[in-house]
């Protein structure tokens, strides 16, 4: 009895070490087939042709990307039941089933992106509204139309967040997003949308975000979307945007209208919360000037004429609508009190309406480059009867500036420039700033004034920025302004770290004494095509101990600077200069041992004088990422410096070898050729002694 006992009890054992043992091998198959992370089963680009039915039922997150899965069936739901996020993109998935998410009460993402949805959208749509609380949803990439688009998004009343990017939508309609309304962030870009019926986002009351960029949209007119806060359309061909509802409060925040064609600057809502407007890559001009009566560039006023206007005429339905507008009125620009970044980069704006400026009082990012600017349109705020030469009581001028914008224009520039971080107005035609303009711009931590033709202050005569004092500014381009002569008053009371001065000649040719005041702050100095060289001294950097990145490109030095060897660069560019030997004394010497980035390439090298370049290569840590580019001449050939041949490295090696032994070689031959020419010649010529000699040297014969 006892016995059977223990056998039995052994059985059981044996059993259950092997149910065991077959649900680990089990477990450790699923975890070969996907990955799981706590609650997360990663199973993408696992060959699957359906999902997974033996992972753990408590799943949350199942990822099926980049699967041939063609169809999700009603399984799916009664595997995992607490499954909150899906993602099965890239699975060429044609058919979700009807019953597939019966079981799914709590799944909120889906991402369906580039599959082929269209092909089945009934049976689709029917699925995805038997989930309750679906949040977020991704169908881009799935070739829909609006037809098909309408029948799988029919009452999505839970759905907050939905991308249709890069499908074939073309002409939207209110039957589109009927029943999305607790819709909130909404991506149409990259479609073909060339028009957008009026009402198709009447529904959505509770947009706060649409993207509508790369799509082929003409025009957008009586925009009345008050609740949106995001608004993207850039990169379509709007010629004009023109906003209703005028009296309406707006809550739009950010409006991309960037990379289009608009011809004049948008009507935006006289209320609203902008504080992020992009303008940029469009062909936008202010055409105040060209109306009679307008204001002049300069912003002086003229006599008023006949009342200039401009119409957009809009043909909807049969039904002409005119929208007149006076462009350089105030109300026009609509409110921008509240703008802390704008962007009209690459336009034609040839100057800035008188006032216009003046009402970003919250501005802190204002980029003009690439325009046609001659004035800020910043005109002088005189008390009455002061003239143009008097500031008026208190007011003291601290520099010069262009017609229009000289002294006295500060009352306004307070409020203007007290938020302003950063400008760029590179570019342009601008010949100087308003006095004091940098003097009220106490926050201000980066400009880039180059290619303009302005001169810095102090200057004998004429208009000049004035950088004096500007203890803010930390970043400074000015390439390409023609500057001449700068001493070491420019840039007094600054601290500088990062200096652009490429492309002006004669700026530093009295022995850089300008950059005097930089020395304990500057980090990053870029000298290229500065005109250093044999009739301009390199300025001495020396001091210039907090320095990191000098870049003296497109100079004419025919040797490296001594003092960049006592300074702690990690990055220095010396392309296209005059250097022609690169001997290993220079390389030790003059490039400091904290050099981490070099660049040499498009020097006129001498292949028998580059012995250094070894011991660049054995540094530690040193880049040279133009190394295939460095070349030198041999014999009128060029070669790789990286790469030249042995036997230019021994005529090289023969050309630096000791020539006295050589000389002798050759001349010891020369010379006893010459003495027993010499020699024959003159016994020929002297018979009696070769007489003589013959006699003395004749041996008798035996014969």
């Amino acid at each position: 009895m006892e016995l059977l006992s223990f056998c039995l009890s052994l059985s059981s054992v044996f059993l259950a070490v092997e149910w065991r043992s077959g649900t680990g091998m089990t477990a450790g198959a699923s975890q070969d087939a996907c990955r799981l992370v706590d609650r997360s089963a990663d199973c993408r680009r696992r060959g699957l042709t359906s999902p997974p039915t033996h992972l753990p039922p408590q799943l949350e997150e199942l990822l099926l990307d980049d699967n041939p899965v063609q169809t999700l069936g009603g399984q799916l739901s009664s595997s995992y039941p607490r499954l909150g996020k899906l993602s099965a993109s890239g699975c060429r998935l044609e058919l979700i089933e009807t019953g597939t998410f019966l079981g799914s009460a709590r799944l909120r993402t889906l991402a369906l992106a580039d599959n082929a949805l269209s092909t089945h959208a009934a049976a689709t749509g029917a699925a995805l509204r038997s989930l309750p609380a679906l949040r977020r949803l991704d169908l881009s990439r799935n070739g829909l139309t609006e037809e098909t688009a309408a029948v799988l998004l029919r009452n999505l009343s839970s759905l907050e967040s939905l991308a249709l990017a890069r499908n074939s939508l073309m002409r939207l309609d209110p039957s589109v997003f009927a029943g999305l309304g607790n819709l909130r962030e909404l991506d149409l870009q990259k479609n073909y949308i060339y028009e957008i019926e009026k009402g198709t986002f009447e529904g959505l009351g509770a947009l706060e975000r649409l993207d509508l960029a790369y799509n082929i949209l003409p025009c957008i007119v009586d925009f009345e979307l008050t609740q949106l806060r995001v608004l993207n359309v850039s990169n379509n061909i709007l010629e004009w945007f023109l906003s209703s509802g005028r009296d309406a409060a707006f809550r739009l925040e950010t409006l991309d209208l960037s990379h289009n064609r608009l011809l004049f600057f948008p009507l935006l809502p006289a209320t609203s919360r902008l504080h992020t407007l992009l303008l940029a890559d469009n062909e936008m001009s202010f055409y105040e000037a060209a109306a009679p009566g307008g204001a002049a560039p300069g912003g002086e006023a003229r006599p008023r004429g006949r009342e200039e206007v401009v119409q957009f005429l809009l043909l909807d339905g049969g039904l002409l609508s005119v929208t007149t507008v006076t462009l350089w009125e105030d109300w026009a620009l609509g409110d921008l009190s509240s703008l802390r970044f704008l962007d009209l980069s690459r336009n034609q704006f040839r100057y800035l309406p008188a006032g216009f400026l003046h009402n970003l009082t919250a501005l802190a990012h204002l980029d003009l480059n690439q325009n046609c600017l001659e004035s800020l349109g910043l005109r002088e705020d005189r008390p009455p009867g002061a003239s143009p030469a008097d500031p008026g009581p208190g007011r003291t001028p601290r520099g010069r500036g262009p017609a229009g914008e000289g002294a006295g224009a500060g009352a306004a520039l307070p409020r203007l420039l007290r938020d302003l971080r950063f400008l760029n107005l590179s570019a342009n035609r601008l010949r100087g700033l308003p006095a004091g303009f940098f003097a009220h711009a106490g926050n201000i931590t980066t400009v880039d004034l180059s290619h303009n033709r302005i001169q810095l202050c102090p200057q004998p005569a004429g208009a000049c920025v004035d950088f004096r004092d500007a203890a803010s500014l930390r970043s400074l381009s000015l390439g390409g302004c023609g500057l001449v002569g700068l001493d070491a008053q420019t840039f007094r009371g600054t601290a500088l770290t990062h200096l652009d001065l490429s492309e002006n000649e004669r700026a530093l040719c009295r022995g850089g004494s300008a950059l005097g005041p930089l020395a304990p702050t500057l980090r990053v100095l870029h000298l290229g095509r500065a005109g250093l060289g044999p009739n301009c001294t390199e300025p001495d950097l020396s001091r210039f101990r907090s320095l990191r990145v000098l870049g003296l490109a497109g100079n004419s030095l025919s040797d490296i600077p001594r003092a960049l060897g006592r300074l702690a660069l990690e990055s220095l560019d010396l392309r296209r200069n005059g250097l022609a030997a690169l001997p290993r004394r220079t390389v030790a010497e003059r490039l400091p041992q904290s050099l981490r980035v070099l660049y040499l390439g498009q020097n006129p090298f001498d292949c028998c004088r580059v012995e250094g370049w070894d011991l660049l290569l054995s540094r530690p840590g040193l880049g040279l990422p133009d190394w295939a580019r460095v070349l030198c001449n041999f014999s009128s050939r060029g070669f790789r410096v990286a790469e030249l041949p042995e036997e230019v490295v021994r005529d090289c090696r023969w050309g630096r070898a000791d020539p006295t032994l050589l000389y002798l070689v050759l001349l010891l031959p020369t010379c006893l050729t010459l003495l027993v020419a010499c020699s024959v010649i003159f016994l020929t010529f002297k018979k009696p002694l070769l007489q003589v000699v013959k006699t003395r040297c004749h041996w008798s014969s035996i014969y």
